[in-house]
């Protein structure tokens, strides 16, 4: 593992005039990432289910010198996926795909999918591809230490896990597609000529609300013994996502903390599973979010926004 010098939010580099959107951001890790942000001097655009939770998590972020605003986003509905993305007509530097779910009971999304797989990695799959086009920097997608579940695939043949349904399998899916989805993204963009960046990152073991809705009563109550003892909170499980989202660091680049078990510490480049750097896994995924969603990679070339005559 390469470790980097001991690096906290104090160190953002200045973000004035630059523009974000962090899905969930309501509450844990993403209302700790926008507080980030703002207070560096971005532009930050509150992606959440609930506007009113939303703003009332805005109302928190006082004092920063940039702004935040908030816009009604659910992954787990495409309609409202393409409707965020039709009203977006800006520049944008920042895409960090934050949101998610975590071992919850079996449901399905207003489309049908998997809750889990639905939220965490077809609803950002619709999301970035959508949004692309207008995306100047990078993409940064929160993934999870729970991709390294032994035996964790994608289930090409039931992505819906149906009658073969267990909440952690189920997570731990989802979480390795976040890091396929991002592999592969990041090879359409360099083959496209783009200069968008797209990276990962996990934030470790972090205290924050997305343990409480386990399926499993004795996992939630592990969970809320380990959020007391062992887990960091929700500013410094941000740290990975926000070093990803500003540092100059190589597409495809993985971030995590670089304590023990990356369970906690300061933002490192961490390894991924072999599973999670398949590039026919990563390829063969892509193809099949498309057929799910409808949505496909969008040609860039002269359509994409560039930050320069964007702003002119």
């Amino acid at each position: 593992m390469a470790h980097t010098p001991k690096w906290n939010a104090t160190d953002l580099p200045d973000q004035t005039g630059r523009t974000a959107v962090v899905t969930g951001a309501n509450s844990g890790l993403g209302i700790a990432t926008v507080d980030a942000l703002a207070r560096a001097g971005a532009h930050v655009v509150l992606a959440v289910r609930d506007p009113r939770r939303g703003e009332a998590a805005a109302e928190t972020v006082r004092g920063a010198r940039g702004s935040v605003e908030v816009r009604r986003l659910d992954l787990a509905d495409l309609a409202s996926v393409r409707a965020f993305a039709a009203g977006w007509q800006d520049p944008l530097d920042l895409l960090i795909n934050n949101a998610g779910v975590m071992n919850i009971p079996e449901s399905r999304t207003k489309d049908g999918f998997e809750t889990q797989f639905g939220t965490n990695h077809l609803g950002h799959f619709a999301l970035t591809n959508l949004l692309l086009p207008f995306v100047t920097d990078r993409v940064v997608t929160v993934a999870s230490g729970a991709h390294r579940l032994p035996g964790n695939r994608i289930h090409f043949d039931n992505l819906n896990l149906t009658d073969e349904y267990r909440p952690v399998t189920a997570y731990s899916q989802s979480k390795l597609a976040n890091l396929l989805f991002t592999l592969e993204l990041q090879r359409r963009l360099t083959a496209a000529g783009s200069p968008v960046r797209a990276l990962a990152a996990h934030p470790g073991w972090a205290a924050t609300n997305l343990q409480g809705a386990d399926a499993s009563p004795l996992r939630r109550a592990v969970m809320q013994v380990g959020n007391r003892v062992v887990a960091q909170d929700n500013k410094a499980g941000a740290l990975p996502t926000l070093y990803a989202a500003t540092q100059d660091l190589p597409g495809a680049s993985y971030l995590g903390p670089d304590g023990f078990a990356e369970m906690r510490g300061a933002p490192a480049m961490v390894g991924r599973t072999a599973a999670a750097s398949d590039p026919e896994s990563a390829a063969r995924l892509w193809q099949a979010s498309e057929e799910l969603t409808g949505v496909t990679f969008p040609p860039l070339g002269g359509r994409q926004v560039t930050a320069e005559a964007a702003r002119q």
